[in-house]
């Protein structure tokens, strides 16, 4: 697109981690910018308006760290698509956190898939290789083979190609995708954001339990409401149950900060002058080390 012009929404001109914004990525890389719609509503007619001989790009930007709610509305990416591919333009997409799998059958949001993108007709997908995704972080282009073939003869990719650990954690990450096993079971991420809220009570419990018995500890389980961050499902609360922790004589700022700089490090939070943790993020074999932590906190 260098030297044309790329149509994007104004409600998708994002800003993401690190200070970087799309505007500045689309010029910086000598393409023109082309703001159509509104920060609310963009309309078909938006983009047929802005459509010229120097258009080279249609770009759809996913809104997956922030939500816009209310008086809004934007084009499908069928129709997009459709009138992308009627008038010879492009039309990529960056995903942003990339989940490969359906969350909405899990109760969790309407997050679109790379699947559901590469099917409405969408040239290039762009997505996270780490967020919900699950693998490291990397970024993932997937599209028509004329395109990525284009990109992979660019000089710059050897610049800023993935290393050799990372295509590893990539494929074996990938591979739990496909059959026999189940991503939602074998990939952290997704075991943590779709794990039931009476599996999650009963950890609760168990790490509880396992606090009571050290001594001038105090625990107890009650329901929380977490959120997924890493930039992903911005809005979305997820129902859990936490672990409550008192230390006697030492209070919440105290006892947060202490399990933050202890080995391992333990991330709660405090909520109503408590310290919380929440099951949601406890993996085997962890129930131990806090409790471990926790005793040598409670009694140095």
């Amino acid at each position: 697109a260098k030297d044309r012009d790329v149509i994007v929404s104004r409600g998708e001109l994002v800003e993401i981690g690190g200070s970087f914004r799309i505007p500045d990525v689309i010029t910086q890389n000598g393409a023109r910018l082309v703001e159509v719609g509104t920060t609310n509503k963009t309309h078909m007619a938006d983009f047929e308006n802005a459509l010229s001989d120097e258009t080279a790009v249609i770009l759809r930007t996913h809104t997956s760290n922030y939500r816009l709610l209310g008086f809004t509305a934007k084009p499908t990416l069928q129709e997009l698509a459709k009138f992308a591919h009627d008038n010879n333009v492009l039309l990529v997409e960056d995903l942003g956190s990339g989940t490969l799998i359906d969350l909405a059958q899990h109760g969790i949001g309407e997050e679109p898939t790379v699947g559901e993108s590469i099917a409405a007709g969408v040239d290039l997908v762009m997505f996270s290789g780490d967020k919900l995704l699950g693998g490291p972080q990397a970024g993932i282009m997937v599209g028509r083979a004329d395109l990525i073939a284009a990109i992979r003869k660019t000089p710059l990719l050897r610049a800023m190609r993935v290393d050799k650990l990372s295509l590893a954690a990539l494929e074996a990450t990938l591979r739990l995708y496909q059959a026999p096993f189940q991503p939602e079971v074998e990939i952290p991420v997704l075991a943590m954001l779709t794990a039931k809220p009476d599996a999650l009570q009963a950890v609760a419990t168990e790490l509880s339990d396992a606090l009571n018995q050290i001594d001038r500890v105090t625990s107890q389980v009650q329901p929380i409401r977490g959120e997924a961050g890493g930039g992903s499902l911005p809005g979305i609360e997820l129902e859990s149950f936490c672990a409550t922790i008192e230390i006697n004589d030492l209070g919440p700022q105290q006892t947060i900060t202490a399990l933050r700089e202890g080995d391992p490090a333990i991330i709660g939070r405090i909520v109503k002058d408590k310290v919380l943790l929440d099951a949601r993020t406890l993996m085997h074999g962890d129930i131990v080390r806090v409790a471990r932590s926790v005793g040598a906190i409670a009694n140095p």
